[in-house]
Parts: structure tokens; C-alpha cells; sequence
């Protein structure tokens, strides 16, 4: 029984251990809502009117506001080269932060109050003897995510001098290096 009980334990453990490093990666650059198991977010775009779009990139939490940032400014310029255009200016610009903070509870069972994911709560149990109480919270965790969107202008011909505007070849050129592409 307890050759069995250990086992058991490192099974869990080790299917625990596959399953948080197959998700623990940044968003890398891929369409929102796209099939990947290693991780969430994206980019996302919309068509407002002929030469004008809204354009957005939405990281997980361990992708960061810079990378955020890098990939909405590098989507901008492929959308604007797929639709004809030389260069493109941001007239609107945002980028927002989300935190949410979880109390994370061990291998511990007993009554205890604390922040649950969606709020505050009781939580009850027993973990061997029920005269062993504790108060069961292990960690306290936050979590970050980054969304930074834009409205572009999309643009023909030489960019403008007088405008803040992007060459959309030169953006590609400079931050390709910096794109990283979803595992396969």
C-alpha cells in the first residue's frame, strides 16, 4: 500500500510538473484565439474604414509590456503592407494593465478564509487529524497582463515628414529579429 501511495504521489507530481512547463511560456506572435497549447493571447485586428484600422495585441502573464508593445507596433506594419500601403500613423495609442491577485492553498485541508480567485470566501476540510488546524494559505500571487491597441492610418506613397508616421518595411526589417513565432 504504501509502495502504491508513493508512486501515486510521484505520477501526480510529475504530470503536475509536464503540465505547468507546457504552459509557462510568453505569447508569442500568433492571431488571438489561435491553437496553442503552450500559450494564450494574440493579435487582433479590425477594419473601421477603407485606410483606417483598429489593431491590438493581448499578452499572457508572463508576456511583457515592451513585448506587448513590440508585437501590436510589428502588426501594424504587416497589416499595412498587406493592404497596399507604405507607412502608417497611430492616431489613437493605449495600453492597458490587468493585475489580479489569488491566494494559492497547499496540500493543506482546513477551515480558512481568504481571496479565491473570483473573491473572497470559506473553504473547509481536514488533512489527516481533524484536530490539526492551520491557516492553509501557502502564497500569495498577482498576476499581470498586457493589452496595448491602436488606430492606423494606413498610407501610400513617401511617409510624411510633418506626421508621426512608420515606414512599414523599415518596421518589419528592424523587428523581425525580435518576433518570436509560436512553437510548433
Amino acid at each position: 500500500m504504501e509502495l502504491f501511495m508513493k508512486s501515486s504521489l510521484f505520477f501526480a507530481l510529475a504530470v503536475s510538473a509536464a503540465v505547468l512547463g507546457a504552459c509557462e511560456t510568453a505569447t508569442p506572435y500568433q492571431p488571438l484565439g489561435a491553437p496553442n497549447e503552450h500559450a494564450s493571447g494574440g493579435y487582433f485586428d479590425r477594419q473601421i474604414e477603407a485606410d483606417r484600422f483598429q489593431v491590438g495585441f493581448k499578452g499572457n502573464d508572463l508576456t511583457s509590456r515592451e513585448t506587448v508593445e513590440r508585437y501590436l507596433l510589428y502588426r501594424a506594419a504587416e497589416l499595412t503592407l498587406s493592404h497596399g500601403g507604405d507607412w502608417f500613423e497611430a492616431v489613437q495609442r493605449a495600453t492597458d494593465k490587468k493585475v489580479e491577485g489569488y491566494a494559492d492553498y497547499g496540500p493543506y485541508w482546513g477551515p480558512r478564509w481568504g481571496l479565491y480567485r473570483r473573491g473572497y470566501g470559506w473553504g473547509y476540510g481536514r488533512w489527516g487529524d481533524p484536530a490539526i488546524w492551520g491557516p492553509g494559505v501557502v502564497s500569495y500571487d498577482q498576476i499581470q497582463q498586457y493589452e496595448a491597441t491602436a488606430e492606423i492610418l494606413i498610407g501610400h506613397g513617401p511617409k510624411p515628414k510633418d506626421k508621426q508616421a512608420f515606414d512599414a518595411r523599415s518596421v518589419i526589417e528592424h523587428l523581425s529579429g525580435a518576433v518570436r513565432p509560436p512553437r510548433p
